[in-house]
């Protein structure tokens, strides 16, 4: 290979700028590289089968290693292996001009970046050289090592596993007529839960085919062999149409090796260039196949079997990252780029394709760079009942509107693990109809409903937050204690959403039968300590936990949530009929404010009681009246939405894409907090209550959930907890006294 100088020669493009080593041009370069394959005007090669796009697509394989290299050995850090492994299937998309591709693997970020320079995605983030790729790859504002909200032409961020395809199902589900890849690579397909989120989804949407795994089938890991390295060919098909795939469409490298290459896996870099392009050929053309299968109405997916790392610096697990050796002065660096490097001819032509490719850069094309039209929902019809008068289920009330959403607007999606009706949200699915093949109205079934019931919180959460990532409606319900298991990728896309350059509706959740509820049921299902992580997120600055006291109240968080952009907001109700304690107006005022006043009693001295939740209101009440027959005077509040009770600079709120300010000020904290002594009680996470604590100068305490337990009733389980009259009434009178 012959290094040139880049402004030692005028030919060289502009954007070749910091590419550290040109080429020779590889064979038949005048034959099958003088034109661009695909033709001005064009979105797309004319043929997978033409030698001219076989060709210019091995040179934008090559090019996608190169830079991913380059660009990692910058910074002496990354991961190039898993990536380089399917450079030939990305390339081969990206020729046959589909864009919309989305990631499984965190770790390919680089290499996708690589992708959304070669096309001048980036321009629009300021980077137009490779040398401006390479200052900014792993720097704030910048290309950051994982793919997120920030960078333009990139559909989803990718950083845990399992998580990938439930963004490209939602799009599919939203853009029926376009196809959305996803590459998956061969170490995480054991993650949760992959194949089995496939698997519901196709059941519920057998015509939404559009998705397309492809599986990046290297036989590594991170670290070490990935656990099907062992699988054989037929085997690994097998696994797929046992799962419902109609289609299986796999290229072995190890088919075209001449080379002699030992095991299972090789490297098509290291064949004959005939081979080479005999391999790429396969692939173009597998790809090509498996593209017009999935748009056609077949479940399927494309395997690329080849070793990791091919075509960089190492093979095996030891290409997966880089580590503080591996530098652009590294020997081993040195030579890899050397092998990989293009001429200068050869560079454009890969730009000019990529460039043409889906009708324009991706950041012009892909659907996540435009909002997506939502009809209007006019004013709610909220049912205020009346303050004092008869107990009402909360969620209920809700699963009202959420029923009169879901008919005006069709896109909009409820997702829960098979338990509405146990949620006191019955009429949700009496309204909008789950799901399901078999038509059943006992059970409130219909193939073409808005309920969808996996018995998985992970793809209840992951389509649900998928969607609204995507710009839909959505609501995500269920059992506070379970909803764990889902929030993964629920957090995954609030922290994209705070860096989203567009528009989209919040990730709305409502989680029923919190911990207090559940005591027949045994500590399984007392497991709030969901809430600490919500107490942690809500610093994020675009994380809403909401706490309505009543059935008036869950109707008034509901339609401030619904207004909102960008955000996570959880709500968290009883499906017990509680007191009606507020009015609309109250909440709406609670929600500006953080909290509201329920209840005052004049006295010598004074105590406070902050208040999370619903059930908990119970007991303060209780230790309220007692209070009161010893002189001592109370103060019940109300915590609705315990983020605005922080100070400003406790958040990164103005950070967001979408900023929510309005924090509750100093004057206004005191006038609602200030007394004698304060307590502040949770039936959750006593993190919850960070944001008072933080504030009050009064003495104080607090009264939170430690353990579950067996119990017969709710107030039998917070007597567990401590959360009793009684005490609550020993405390403040000792703190007063």
């Amino acid at each position: 290979m012959t290094a040139i100088s880049p402004k030692a020669s005028s030919a060289l493009p502009n954007f070749s700028e910091g590419i550290q080593y040109f080429g020779e041009a590889l064979p038949d370069f005048e034959t099958y590289g003088a034109t661009p394959a695909i033709e001005s005007g064009k979105i797309a090669i004319a043929s997978p089968t033409d030698k001219a796009a076989v060709y210019q697509t091995l040179l934008a394989a090559d090019a996608l290693r190169y830079l991913t290299l380059q660009v990692t050995a910058s910074k002496a850090s990354g991961h190039p292996g898993g990536f380089a492994s399917q450079a030939e299937a990305y390339a081969s998309l990206v020729m046959l001009g589909y864009k919309n591709i989305i990631t499984e693997v965190g770790h390919h970020a680089p290499g996708f970046y690589s992708a959304m320079f070669l096309d001048r995605s980036l321009e629009d983030m300021g980077i137009f050289t490779v040398q401006e790729l390479r200052d900014r790859f792993r720097e704030k504002h910048g290309l950051l090592g994982h793919l997120s909200g920030f960078i333009p032409g990139i559909l989803a961020p990718a950083g845990p596993l399992g998580q990938g395809q439930h963004f490209a199902m939602a799009a599919a589900l939203l853009h029926k007529d376009k196809l959305f890849p996803f590459t998956v690579g061969d170490g995480g397909l054991g993650e949760p839960y992959i194949v089995s989120a496939i698997a519901h989804f196709h059941t519920a949407y057998p015509a939404v085919t559009n998705f397309l795994p492809v599986l990046v089938w290297n036989g590594y890991s991170q670290e070490h062999h990935s656990m099907v390295s062992l699988k054989t060919n037929e085997q690994m098909q097998a696994y797929w149409q046992g799962n419902g795939f109609d289609e299986v469409v796999l290229v072995d490298a190890k088919d075209f090796d001449d080379r002699d290459q030992p095991g299972d896996y090789v490297d098509s870099t290291a064949f004959s260039f005939e081979k080479r392009l005999a391999f790429t050929q396969a692939v173009l053309s597998g790809v090509d196949k498996a593209a017009r299968s999935a748009l056609g109405g077949k479940l399927t997916v494309f395997i690329i079997k080849q070793l990791k790392g091919a075509g960089v610096h190492a093979r095996g697990a030891k290409s997966h990252n880089l580590y503080p050796k591996d530098t652009l002065d590294a020997p081993h660096i040195i030579s890899a780029l050397q092998t990989r490097a293009l001429s200068a001819e050869a560079w454009q032509l890969v730009r000019t394709n990529a460039e043409r490719a889906g009708g324009g850069p991706a950041a012009k094309t892909v659907v996540t760079e435009f909002e997506l039209p939502l009809p209007e929902l006019g004013e709610l019809p909220l049912e205020e009942y009346a303050v004092g008068g008869e107990a009402k289920v909360s969620t209920t009330a809700m699963g009202r509107l959420v029923g009169i959403v879901g008919n005006k607007d069709r896109n909009f999606l409820v997702t829960n693990a098979d338990g509405n009706e146990a949620s006191g949200i019955a009429n949700i699915n009496q309204a909008l109809k789950i799901i399901h093949p078999t038509t059943d109205d006992l059970y409130n079934q219909a193939p073409n409903g808005q309920v969808y019931e996996p018995l998985s919180e992970d793809a209840c959460a992951g389509l649900a937050a998928g969607l609204a990532l995507m710009g839909a409606r959505t609501l995500w319900c269920s059992y506070e204690s379970f909803a764990i298991n889902g929030l993964p990728i629920w957090q995954t896309v609030t922290q994209s959403m705070a860096e989203l350059r567009r528009q989209t509706p919040s990730t709305i959740t409502l989680f029923t039968a919190g911990a207090l509820e559940q005591g027949r049921n045994g500590w399984t299902h007392q497991r709030p300590e969901i809430e600490a992580y919500f107490a942690s997120l809500m610093r994020n600055g675009n994380v809403f936990p909401l706490f309505p006291p009543d059935a008036n109240s869950i109707q008034a968080c509901y339609e401030w949530a619904l207004k909102t952009k960008n955000k996570g907001i959880v709500i968290t109700a009883s499906k017990s009929p509680l007191p009606i304690r507020t009015t609309l107006e109250q909440t709406r005022q609670g929600l500006r404010d953080g909290a509201v006043l329920l209840h005052e009693i004049a006295g010598d001295k004074q105590v406070v009681f902050t208040v999370i939740g619903d059930m908990t209101l119970m007991p303060v009440f209780e230790a309220a009246a007692f209070l009161e027959t010893e002189g001592i005077g109370a103060k019940i509040i109300s915590v609705i939405n315990p983020r605005q009770l922080y100070r400003p600079h406790d958040t990164a709120w103005d950070t967001c894409s979408e900023p929510e300010g309005g924090f509750l000020d100093d004057a206004k904290f005191a006038e609602l907090f200030d007394g004698d002594a304060l307590i502040a009680v949770t039936g959750g996470a006593a993190g919850m209550l960070e944001p008072i604590l933080l504030r009050s100068t009064a003495k104080r305490d607090t009264f939170a959930w430690k353990r579950g337990e067996t119990t017969a009733s709710a107030g039998e389980l917070m007597a567990f907890n401590g959360l009793t009259a009684e005490a609550l009434t020993k405390r403040a009178s000792a703190l007063v006294h």
